[in-house]
């Protein structure tokens, strides 16, 4: 039977695995050698995390397997094979960010339960209840949802929940980040972070506050370590089920002592229930012990942001550690082997074969049909006649009692003898091994899954080549503010404009698009990247207006966005599933395809090859779009630079964060609907590419403005004109630039 609430815990390695197990883990998720998004973990091969897979189960815990990276084309193929031994073997889910992977899965693999990852940014009860509908057993939220909008999702869903409740945070919404990416090719999408939020910045722009500058002020994007014991009533009576602790990377000894204490207060709620819980400050002490980055926070359960979130000062470059407690969790939890109990009787009858009976209870983590007792029962050789002292049964019930390195230990062991028995030593020792090895493979028999030929199956995996049409269509220009409209629209150039809906109110949304159509421009509303209530709320409150303004389409950033728009009566309005909706295989895009996609916009992490082998494999009755121009979006996050150095003044600013090497990165807060993107340095520029650009043949190419002024935007929209659509070579308008991931892709 499942457990009232789940502790889930990391491995990083086979020895944290072992230790969170001992420390008392309901489940553990790990990575296997591809796939997953900690690629720098000591990841075990094959044949270790099938042999975890048999750990855990003997011991009554679930194994997830992290597939929760973004896979390319020419991956996805490889999938089906990677994933078929660990399914035999009774793997418990699987962790998916990619909607290709998620849906080779399903078809493949359909009794193998799919969580969806905490890097499909799910903010909502929309978003999780489309992945119930498309066949996820559960929804990981993403670290910046309240008690609120969890218990919301709850309420909406019947769906198991699983949140964060200890560990690192990261700034950025997971699965929303760039910045490694952009920095140096280390995709946090594909299980690569080089943790940029960990540096120092510079802050400047806008009205300083004292001390903006100073160096205990300049881990701006470092976020302080989660811990919520104080809070995990609320957490568990909000809906969720699964408590996940983040640790992956960490060691063995801070898996067991994380585990061991939220297990500990776990089981006092479950016990005793709101009024009898108390958290023991020595608990607290501990934990910091294990890892500080600066103190705790109970995260954004309470809060949506705040300066006290934010561990400012740099880390202690040396903290002694407290070697009492080191070696006491290494005696505990990760120097010793866990064994279970079971029920023995032993049977001697003088000429008949020495007989071995065991009894198992089953553990939780066994499937409700399988769960009971467990039994295997084993015949050793003939039982002799003594010569001299027959065997007793104090000495019987001593040699079979030594279990050793076995999975087992006697909870219970009885004996009956007839006669003057006799067995050699290595005759009982063989009858005890033979006894346990058979009571264990009893146990995981309960966990294999024999498999159909699936093979046809893996059609799923590839796809008929479309034609290449090498030609170059006009420009779709995004704005986020308002004063660069007039420059967009009189450009002969420009055939469609979006309206960023963090730089553009209700109130100029009718104009604008009248102003559009009749300039002849199709003109299309952009919604914000995160979709949480104030998106709601304000869309909501603005629903008048939204229908009023007659966008000709809706640009779709959340997962929340197509279900809400049916809501409001705009189901007809074409949409246009943005790049941060990541498509990396021809899968993915059928799933978007299916959810409503009249266009998607190429992933921004693939190269010139890589995208090509995906446009050959997509479906070909599917637009595509294309940014060749903009400030690539690196990182939103629900904090506030604005807030975390100078106080919420309910304003947007743009601000300048300058890291260590002196590149500026653009920051805007976006108030209306409360979040922050932190743009790149440089602008993505294609001018100069258009023979690649031209090989992809997407049907539309999109220049992004968000921080340029109106003379700039129309500057760079002639230039584009002139190489793309007129072959002339005129001048770039744009000094300092970057081509992006179209030569160098990532790893």
């Amino acid at each position: 039977m499942k457990p009232q609430v789940e502790i889930l815990a990391p491995a990083g390695s086979m020895e944290s695995m072992k230790a969170a197990i001992n420390a008392g883990a309901d489940a553990v998720y790990m990575g296997g050698s591809r796939f997953g998004a900690r690629a720098y973990a000591d990841n075990p091969e094959e044949d270790q995390f099938l042999e975890a897979i048999d750990y855990a189960h003997l011991h009554g815990v679930q194994l997830y397997m992290t597939v929760n990276t973004l896979v390319k084309e020419g991956e996805l193929d490889q999938l089906y094979d990677f994933l078929l031994p660990y399914y035999e073997r009774g793997l418990d889910a699987v962790i998916v960010q990619d909607l290709g992977v998620f849906d080779l899965v399903r078809r493949c693999f359909p009794d193998l339960p799919v969580h969806a990852s905490t890097q499909m940014t799910v903010t909502g009860w929309r978003s999780a209840r489309m992945l119930k509908e498309m066949g996820a057993n559960r929804i990981v939220t993403a670290r910046e949802l309240s008690l609120a909008e969890i218990r919301e999702i709850r309420n909406h869903t019947d769906i198991e929940i699983e949140s964060f409740v200890h560990g690192a945070l990261c700034y950025c919404y997971s699965g929303q980040c760039l910045l490694s990416s952009l920095i140096g090719g280390r995709s946090g999408n594909r299980g690569r972070c080089a943790q940029p939020c960990r540096l120092p910045y510079q802050t400047s722009g806008g009205e300083q506050a004292p001390g903006a500058k100073t160096k205990d002020n300049r881990h701006v994007l470092s976020l302080k370590d989660l811990c919520t014991l104080d809070i995990l009533p609320d957490i568990i009576e909000a809906g969720v089920y699964s408590l996940k602790i983040e640790g992956r990377m960490k060691s063995p000894r801070y898996t067991a002592g994380v585990v061991s204490i939220y297990r500990k207060y776990v089981d006092q709620y479950l016990k005793q229930g709101r009024d009898g819980y108390q958290v023991d400050p020595a608990d607290r002490r501990i934990l910091l012990d294990l890892f500080d980055r600066g103190g705790f926070t109970d995260g954004y359960y309470k809060q949506h942001n705040g300066r006290d979130m934010v561990a400012l000062k740099e880390k202690p470059a040396f903290r002694e550690g407290n070697q009492q407690l080191f070696d006491r969790l290494d005696a505990e939890f990760v120097n010793v082997s866990k064994q279970e109990p079971v029920m023995g009787h032993v049977t001697l009858k003088e000429g008949e074969p020495a007989k071995l009976s065991l009894t198992f209870a089953a553990a939780h983590g066994i499937s409700s049909e399988a769960a009971g007792e467990i039994q295997a029962e084993v015949f050793g050789n003939l039982v002799q006649t003594a010569k001299n002292q027959p065997l007793t049964e104090e000495k019987l019930l001593k040699q079979i009692n030594k279990t050793g390195g076995s999975a087992f230990y006697f909870e219970k062991l009885t004996a009956e003898l007839e006669g003057k028995c006799f067995l050699p030593v290595q005759a009982l020792n063989q009858l005890r091994r033979q006894g346990m090895e058979q009571l264990e493979q009893a146990v995981l028999s309960q966990y294999r899954r024999q498999t159909p030929d699936w093979r046809e199956r893996k059609e799923f995996c590839s796809r008929t080549e479309r034609p290449s049409k090498e030609t170059l269509p006009g420009f779709v220009v995004s704005l986020e503010n308002p004063h660069t409209l007039e420059a967009a629209v009189n450009s002969p150039d420009v055939s469609a404009v979006y309206l960023d809906s963090t730089g553009f109110g209700a109130e100029t949304w009718e104009k604008a698009v009248k102003y559009c159509h009749q300039e002849g421009k199709s003109c299309g509303l952009i919604l914000p990247q995160i979709f949480r209530r104030e998106a709601e709320q304000y869309l909501k409150k603005q629903e008048t207006a939204l229908k009023a303004a007659g966008f000709d389409c809706f640009v779709i950033r959340s997962m929340e966005e197509p279900e809400f728009l049916r809501q409001m009566g705009l189901r007809d309005t074409a949409m246009i599933f943005d790049a941060n909706l990541y498509v990396m295989n021809h899968r993915a895009a059928d799933r978007m395809k299916e959810l409503g996609a009249s266009r998607l916009t190429l992933p921004l992490e693939l190269n010139s090859r890589e995208l090509e082998e995906l446009l050959k494999q997509a479906e070909e009755s599917l637009p595509w779009e294309m940014v060749v121009y903009g400030h690539y979006p690196a990182m939103v996050s629900a904090q506030c630079i604005v807030r975390t150095t100078k106080g919420c003044k309910h304003e947007p600013e743009l601000l300048i964060l300058k890291d260590r090497k002196g590149a500026e990165l653009p920051v805007k807060n976006h108030c209306r609907f409360c979040y922050n993107t932190i743009y790149n340095p440089s602008p993505l520029s294609l001018l100069g590419q258009e023979d690649i650009v031209r090989r992809l043949s997407p049907e539309s190419l999109r220049l992004s403005f968000t921080v340029e002024e109106p003379k700039q935007v129309e500057a760079i929209i002639n230039a584009y004109g002139a190489h793309f659509l007129r072959g002339t070579d005129s001048p770039s308008p744009v000094e300092d630039f970057t081509r992006g991931h179209l030569k160098r892709g990532v790893e």
